[in-house]
């Protein structure tokens, strides 16, 4: 069943499929900020008791918000988020949590800020600008949220992983709370060329230390006040194809490089403020994430 209502000035849908830990308000034309910006695709799930309580929760900012909780392009997968925290709650190993899936319009531009190889990149400072001033201000002003940035996180994956770690380090007024699952800490170093004629391995391209993702968010990263509390992981299968053998390899060599610069230069400590997770089985599809998800959520709530 599903109800249309209008919530801050955008129409939604409300929806419930059945799930224990939740249900959905849905907006298909979402748009806030500058009326420049593109209509887009929000879920935002809510805990099954929101209506009847008086609580405020933490949110969950997601990238790929098309294959959180449903399946999405380009391999009809999904994270099955619903699933998860539902098994979480009901187990009390966390408090609850509003998610909200945030769908992209143009990924590959939107979650990058340097070149990759064949691709349209470099709208990830303003994507960045979009979740945390725009979609967080919306969701604060027209959801019981707790909005203050330590129980703000920003999620995602593989680019979306990128794009999430890009989001805190520069705005971390707005979120405190980062996990990045096998990310693409990659680009702009080892994108800039086509990868099918090469065979890389260890940080041939150059260092992330001199790379536009640390330069500019070194700041945020050193200063004890905007000090972030960072999720990062990857995974060590290599067969499977390109995701594998390329993409979960470059997202390993330099989640590795990534992982001992914070540690080295900007005082991390694991296990306290970093959390790094090296998955024996871990591939670079929904599957892999979902399966460390619910250790994330621990981690975090």
């Amino acid at each position: 069943m599903a109800e249309q209502f209008t919530k801050g000035g955008q129409e939604c849908w409300f929806h419930d499929r059945g799930h224990w830990g939740g249900y959905f308000h849905t907006y298909d034309h979402f748009q806030v900020g500058s009326p420049n910006e593109q209509l887009r695709q929000v879920h935002v799930f809510l805990p099954r008791d929101y209506e009847v309580s008086q609580e405020a929760y933490p949110v969950i900012y997601m990238n790929d918000g098309h294959t959180a909780f449903f399946p999405g392009e380009p391999y009809n997968k999904t994270w099955n988020m619903a699933g998860i925290l539902t098994r979480l709650y009901l187990s009390n190993q966390i408090r609850k949590v509003i998610v909200v899936a945030i769908c992209p319009i143009n990924r590959d531009y939107e979650y990058t800020h340097a070149p990759v190889w064949g691709k349209e990149w470099g709208g990830l400072e303003h994507y960045a600008s979009y979740v945390a001033k725009d979609v967080k201000g919306f969701v604060d002003a027209n959801y019981r949220t707790l909005s203050d940035p330590y129980n703000s996180m920003v999620l995602g994956s593989s680019h979306g992983g990128l794009a999430a770690f890009f989001t805190a380090t520069r705005h971390p007024d707005k979120f405190r709370l980062v996990a990045a699952l096998s990310p693409s800490f990659w680009v702009g170093i080892d994108s800039t060329i086509d990868s099918s004629v090469l065979e890389l391995s260890g940080n041939f391209f150059g260092s992330l230390e001199y790379s536009a993702l640390l330069l500019e968010g070194s700041n945020t990263l050193r200063d004890p006040n905007t000090r972030l509390k960072i999720y990062l992981d990857w995974g060590l299968i290599r067969e499977g194809g390109f995701h594998n053998s390329f993409i979960e390899e470059r997202a390993t060599a330099r989640g590795r490089e990534m992982r001992d610069l914070l540690m080295r230069d900007f005082g991390y400590r694991e296990n306290e403020d970093l959390f790094i997770v090296e998955d024996p089985i871990g591939q670079h599809i929904e599957e892999s994430w979902f399966g460390r998800m619910e250790n994330v959520l621990r981690i975090f709530f």
